[in-house]
């Protein structure tokens, strides 16, 4: 009995020496579902310019293989040549050259014989140096046709990582949120719907006193400050849902510019300008390597479609979105 005592007592005061672990907080949770919210927007638009890359390399890579068919065409035009000049040559001497040349795997090469040549003569020879090019040609069309296809197929590779690298990232975020205690779910919602609504009428009041003029940014700003509110999806380019970058490609066509659907390639149109000579609708983009871009309004604010659980705002702009640094600007 002594025994067992003393063992109960030697594990209630391991108990109060042993350091509590902390349940995670309803501040802590939301820190970290948007955190990975963040990071899943990051991750898609990355998978913007790979889906765009391999639109352009199906493209090219099509535009290719019609190439290679018409090659090949060539080429099979000269090999029947050949072949009649082989039947010609052995209805007149037999099977000793025609039969050759008629079931040669390479007949320019079987024809490079001087002997060989002296038979079918001058009158042949164009044949020969045609069907030589053409397989050259259908050749070279073949090696570039594989290059791109193995392009393709890296980069479609890419973007599936990108997009389920994302996606695992929500999936995590609503997992923290689903293990929650009911009421702290219920609090860190209400809290969120707050912060959100605030937000919301801020920007609204915003987007209204926006008056501007005829100028190419000014006018793709009037149209962008439309969608306040408007909730994020990726890849979404409107009319109600949109991702940063299809929101600042839809605004952008509005004023007759045609802008790619992706940050990192969107920062190559246009010209750069200092964030201290900023004007309303020159774009600005953060993230190294760029991964999010928005519109500035003017007086500070700027325009975005940010991130999954957001909706499209005005808020302040700074040098650092988050933990993404501002990297530059772009008047279109």
């Amino acid at each position: 009995m002594k025994r067992i005592v003393s063992f109960m007592l030697i594990a209630a005061l391991a108990t109060q020496l042993s350091p509590a672990v902390a349940a995670p907080t309803v501040a802590s949770a939301q820190q970290e579902v948007n955190r990975l919210r963040t990071l899943a927007a990051t991750k898609f638009e990355a998978a913007n310019e790979a889906k765009i890359k391999v639109e352009m390399l199906q493209k090219e890579t099509g535009v290719l293989k019609v190439k290679e068919a018409m090659a090949r065409t060539e080429r099979d035009e000269a090999s029947n040549t050949l072949a009649r000049m082989a039947i010609d040559q052995y209805k007149s001497d037999g099977f000793s050259q025609g039969f050759g040349l008629l079931f040669s795997r390479d007949p320019s090469k079987y024809l490079s014989d001087a002997s060989i040549l002296d038979m079918v003569g001058k009158k042949y020879s164009s044949s020969i140096r045609k069907f030589a090019s053409a397989q050259q040609r259908l050749e070279a069309s073949q090696l570039v046709v594989g290059d791109k296809t193995a392009l393709l197929q890296a980069q479609q590779k890419r973007l599936n990582a990108e997009v389920m690298s994302a996606r695992a990232a929500l999936t995590k975020a609503e997992k923290i949120l689903t293990s929650m205690k009911k009421e702290d779910r219920a609090r860190l919602a209400k809290a969120e719907k707050a912060r959100e609504n605030k937000i919301f009428s801020s920007s609204k009041k915003y987007a209204t006193s926006y008056k501007g003029d005829n100028t190419r940014g000014s006018i793709a700003l009037k149209y962008a400050l439309q969608q306040i509110g408007d909730i994020y999806v990726w890849a979404a380019a409107g009319p109600t849902r949109w991702d940063c970058s299809g929101l600042t490609m839809r605004s952008f066509r509005q004023a007759g510019v045609s802008l790619p659907h992706s940050s990192r390639i969107q920062i190559n149109y246009g010209k750069s300008v200092s964030y201290k000579s900023l004007k309303p609708g020159d774009l600005l983009f953060f993230g190294k390597p760029i991964s999010h871009v928005s519109m500035y309004m003017g007086k500070g604010k700027m325009v975005q479609a940010p991130r999954p659980g957001k909706r499209v705002e005005v808020v302040g702009f700074t040098l650092r979105f988050g933990s993404k640094p501002f990297v530059g600007a772009r008047r279109l």
